[in-house]
């Protein structure tokens, strides 16, 4: 499926650049027509990024998202600097569909891993952003891309699949904002190694045509960010694109 993403900072849809605050769009203050309008054009779920709590969670932009979550009755998938279980709880009992985890997966997993047993694989979604090396080593990256951990993306899906690991959303860091296409030969080759999990490509996706081969290589679905953001092409032809790979 096709999943439209929105990030926001202080209540302003933005995009950054490859992680970084100081190259920021702005693409104005109205998330939630946004994604009203994803939604009546046909979006199954969505993706929402508090920026502002990623980057200090005592700014958690709890009262927007709750705004946001109230005006909209398709799921939502919401990420931001979630480390600890308050946060987790706080935004399921707002109404988040399921809450996105990064670096705390990987620096906490025993922490993480109660969760899963908490509130169940259905409700959290593991975030792995990678950096892939020359010899194709998947590092996982860490703080807002700042640095780069020690565990590898199969590192880390082989230690929460004990606790029903299911949906992870894997990003190619290289390619993320740059509207360059998706890495197809990094998604075919996770969906053949771990067909139980359902990912989520992310990163890349500039035209319809970069959309067309991405269900063949077996992702559950695709973050759409920037691309929606900017009329490179519309959801309804980015669903349909989708449909009919």
């Amino acid at each position: 499926m096709i999943i439209p993403a929105l990030d926001l900072i202080d209540g302003n849809v933005v995009r950054l650049h490859q992680g970084d605050y100081d190259q920021r769009q702005d693409y104005g203050n109205s998330p939630l027509s946004r994604l009203q309008q994803y939604e009546q054009e046909g979006a199954n779920l969505l993706h929402v990024v508090d920026l502002t709590g990623a980057k200090d969670p005592a700014k958690r932009q709890i009262a927007l998202l709750k705004a946001l979550l109230a005006g909209i009755t398709v799921p939502v998938q919401v990420g931001g600097g979630i480390r600890s279980e308050a946060d987790v709880k706080t935004l399921l009992e707002a109404g988040a569909h399921r809450v996105v985890i990064g670096s705390t997966a990987i620096t906490q997993p025993e922490l993480v891993k109660q969760w899963f047993q908490r509130y169940g694989a259905e409700a959290i979604v593991l975030a792995l952003d990678v950096r892939i090396n020359a010899d194709g080593v998947k590092h996982v990256a860490i703080s807002g891309w700042q640095e780069n951990s020690n565990a590898t993306l199969e590192d880390v899906i082989e230690q929460y699949l004990p606790v029903g690991l299911k949906h992870v959303l894997c990003t190619d860091i290289s390619r993320d904002g740059t509207l360059s296409g998706s890495n197809l030969a990094l998604y075919q080759e996770i969906n053949q190694q771990y067909p139980q999990i359902q990912f989520q490509a992310s990163g890349g996706i500039g035209s319809l045509s970069d959309i067309a081969p991405l269900p063949a290589s077996g992702v559950a679905g695709v973050i759409v960010g920037r691309a929606l953001l900017e009329g490179k092409f519309t959801l309804p032809e980015a669903i349909q694109c989708w449909q009919n790979a």
